[in-house]
C-alpha cells in the first residue's frame, strides 16, 4: 500500500544498478567525512541505535514532497506538529505532483536548487546525478547513522547495499530496508471452479498447466487464464513471474537485459538464455492449447477485469490491493457467489525461491548539506525518522492513543474513528488524509510486522508463506565507468525492443521457436555480445581489484 507498483519496484533491481564492495569498504571512510567538526550544531553528542533523536536547537530542513493525489499534502497535519516535537526539526516540503515527480526533480537537481532531502528516488534514477556532484555520497557517512547501520549488520545487508555502488566504490542513496523480501505479484485464481472441479491449489508452473486444462475441459468456451498489465509491455508481468521462476533476474516489466550464470559465473543476456526460451515455450504451449487468451498480451487492464467478472476466465495476475480493490468487487457485482484468492508464486525451475528485493526506493541527499553547519544533525535526524525503529512506527502509525492504541499484548491497531485501507470501515478520519501518517514519502521498510502492519489476515499468510522461501541472492556487482554506461544505454532500447517484439511472436505462435538461433543471432547484430563484454569485464574488474 505505500510501496510503489512492481512495475516500478522492478526498477529497483533494474540492470544499471551498479556495485563495489562492502557497507565499510574504501570510500566510505574517508577523510572529508571524519573532518566534521563545523558541521555538527544542533547535533546530538551522544546519539546512538535506539535513541531517540531530538536536536539540540531548533532547526529545519528542505525536503522534496512527491504529493500523493490519494492524500494531498495538508499542512496542519499531526504528522508535521508531532514531528517536530519529538525531533526539534521542522520539515519544510517542496510539493511537486507525483505525476511530475521525476521531471520537477530533475529540474531542480540540475538548476542547483534541490531540497537538502530528495526521498522518493529509485536506485536507477541515481545515476543521472553522480557525476555532476549534485548529490552526496552518502556511504561516506554511515557513522553518522547508527540505526541503519544497525540494520545493514544485524539482517545482513551488505551484498544488497553494495548493488548500489558506483564506479567510485561509493553509493549515493539511502534505500528503504527491508529485514524481509516482500514478494508483492503472483496468480490470483478462482477457488470456487478448483473446489468445483476437485483441485487443489496449483504449486508449481507445471501444477497450473494442469489445473488450466482442466478447466478447459469443463468450460471449452472459456479461456482460463486471460491476464492483465500488458502494456508497455506484452504480459508484463507474467512474463516477469515466470522469468524469475526460471532464476533469471526478470523480464517483462521488469525486463532485465544480463542475468547471473552462477555455473558459469559470469552475466548472460536474459532474453537469449536456454532459461528464456523454456518460458516462452511454456507460454506457447498454454496459448497453442488455448488455456492462455493470446490477448493477454496486449489487452488493456479493464478488458482482463471484465472478463473475469463475467467468468470469460478464471485466472488473473495481481498483488492484494488488485485482488480487495477490483476483482472482488467485480466479481460481486456479476457472480455474487464466486470466491477469488492470491496464490503463492508457483515454483518454477530455480526452486522455492523469494525473489523480490530487499531495498526499494530511498533518499538522496544534496551535496550541499554538506556544507551545512548542521549537517551531523541532518543525518542523525534522516537516520532516526527513516531507520529507526521508533522512527518507523511513528512514521506509520502515528500517535498513541490519538491514531492507535495497543492491545494488551503490545500489538497496534488503529483507533476506533481512524481508517485505513477500509480496516475499520464508516470511520470519520483517515490515517493519511486527515493525519498524513502511513505516508509514502516517509514509511518504508522495516521488520515484516511494521511492513505488514495494515495487510489484511490473508495478505499475511501469503507473505508467510512466500517468507519461508530461500532468498534469492543478488548478483555480483559490476560497476560501470560513465563512458561505458553512456555506451551501453545506446545498445539497450533496440535489443529491448526486439526482445519484446520476438517474444510476442514465439509465444503467439506467429514464429517457431525453431528460428531460436536465429533470433539469437538478431541479438547479436544489434550488439548483444558487445554489452555483454561490457558487463562481464566491469565485473571481472571489480572482482579483480577486491580479491
Amino acid at each position: 500500500m505505500f510501496r510503489r507498483s512492481w512495475r516500478h519496484t522492478a526498477a529497483v533491481a533494474t540492470v544499471a544498478l551498479l556495485a563495489l564492495s562492502s557497507v565499510t569498504a574504501c570510500g566510505d571512510d574517508s577523510s572529508d567525512a571524519k573532518d566534521l567538526s563545523e558541521n555538527r550544531a544542533g547535533a546530538m553528542e551522544n546519539y546512538a541505535a535506539g535513541t531517540q533523536f531530538k536536536a539540540t536547537e531548533p532547526l529545519s530542513f528542505s525536503v522534496l514532497y512527491n504529493n500523493h493525489p490519494n492524500y494531498p499534502l495538508k499542512n496542519d497535519w499531526l504528522f508535521w506538529k508531532e514531528l517536530t516535537a519529538r525531533t526539534n526539526v521542522t520539515l519544510e516540503p517542496v510539493a511537486v505532483p507525483l505525476s511530475d515527480y521525476n521531471q520537477k526533480r530533475s529540474l531542480l537537481i540540475g538548476a542547483g536548487d534541490a531540497p537538502l532531502l530528495i526521498p522518493k528516488t529509485y536506485p536507477p534514477d541515481v545515476h543521472a546525478y553522480v557525476s555532476s556532484g549534485a548529490i552526496l555520497p552518502v556511504s561516506d557517512y554511515l557513522d553518522l547513522m547508527p540505526n541503519l547501520k544497525d540494520k545493514i549488520e544485524k539482517w545482513n545487508l551488505k551484498p544488497e547495499l553494495d548493488t548500489l555502488r558506483q564506479a567510485d566504490g561509493k553509493f549515493y542513496l539511502l534505500p528503504g530496508v527491508h529485514e524481509k523480501p516482500w514478494h508483492e505479484y503472483s496468480l490470483v485464481v478462482r477457488t470456487d471452479i478448483l473446489d468445483e472441479l476437485g483441485l487443489e491449489i496449483p504449486k508449481t508452473w507445471d501444477e497450473l498447466y494442469t489445473v488450466l486444462k482442466a478447466m478447459k475441459a469443463k468450460y471449452p468456451d472459456v479461456y482460463p487464464f486471460s491476464d492483465r498489465y500488458s502494456q508497455p509491455n506484452p504480459a508484463g508481468n507474467l512474463l516477469n513471474l515466470l522469468a524469475v521462476s526460471h532464476g533469471l533476474e526478470g523480464a517483462g516489466w521488469n525486463f532485465q537485459h544480463v542475468s547471473w550464470n552462477a555455473g558459469a559465473q559470469k552475466f548472460e543476456y536474459t532474453a537469449a538464455t536456454e532459461h528464456y526460451r523454456h518460458v516462452l515455450e511454456y507460454l506457447n504451449k498454454l496459448v497453442a492449447e488455448k488455456l492462455l487468451d493470446p490477448e493477454s498480451f496486449t489487452q488493456t487492464d479493464d478488458l482482463a477485469r471484465q472478463k473475469l467478472a463475467n467468468s470469460k476466465s478464471f485466472v488473473i495476475s495481481g498483488n492484494a490491493q488488485a485482488l480487495v480493490n477490483d476483482y472482488r468487487p467485480d466479481l460481486a457485482a456479476t457472480n455474487p457467489k464466486a470466491k477469488i484468492t492470491k496464490i503463492p508464486l508457483p515454483v518454477g525451475p530455480a526452486g522455492e525461491i523469494n525473489p523480490a528485493s530487499r531495498l526499494e526506493n530511498g533518499m538522496m541527499i544534496s551535496s550541499k548539506a554538506r556544507d551545512s553547519k548542521n549537517f551531523v544533525a541532518m543525518m542523525q535526524f534522516v537516520d532516526w525518522l527513516w531507520y529507526s525503529d521508533e522512527g518507523q512506527m511513528f512514521a506509520r502509525w502515528g500517535v498513541e492513543g490519538t491514531t492507535y492504541v495497543k492491545d494488551a499484548t503490545g500489538k497496534a491497531g488503529l483507533a476506533e474513528d481512524v481508517d485505513m485501507i477500509g480496516l475499520n470501515p464508516g470511520a470519520p478520519k483517515h490515517l493519511q488524509k486527515d493525519f498524513g501518517f502511513a505516508n509514502g514519502v516517509f514509511a518504508y521498510g522495516g521488520r515484516p510486522e511494521l511492513v505488514q502492519a495494515f495487510f489484511s489476515a490473508e495478505e499475511q499468510e501469503f507473505q508467510k508463506v512466500m517468507n519461508a522461501r530461500t532468498p534469492k541472492s543478488p548478483p555480483p556487482p559490476y560497476p560501470l565507468t560513465d563512458e561505458e554506461r553512456e555506451q551501453v544505454s545506446l545498445w539497450e532500447t533496440p535489443l529491448k525492443d526486439h526482445v519484446y517484439q520476438a517474444t510476442l511472436q514465439f509465444a503467439l505462435g506467429q514464429r517457431d521457436l525453431a528460428q531460436w538461433d536465429a533470433y539469437v543471432t538478431e541479438l547479436k547484430s544489434k550488439n548483444m555480445d558487445a554489452y555483454l563484454d561490457t558487463v562481464n569485464k566491469a565485473y571481472e574488474r571489480y572482482r579483480d581489484e577486491h580479491k
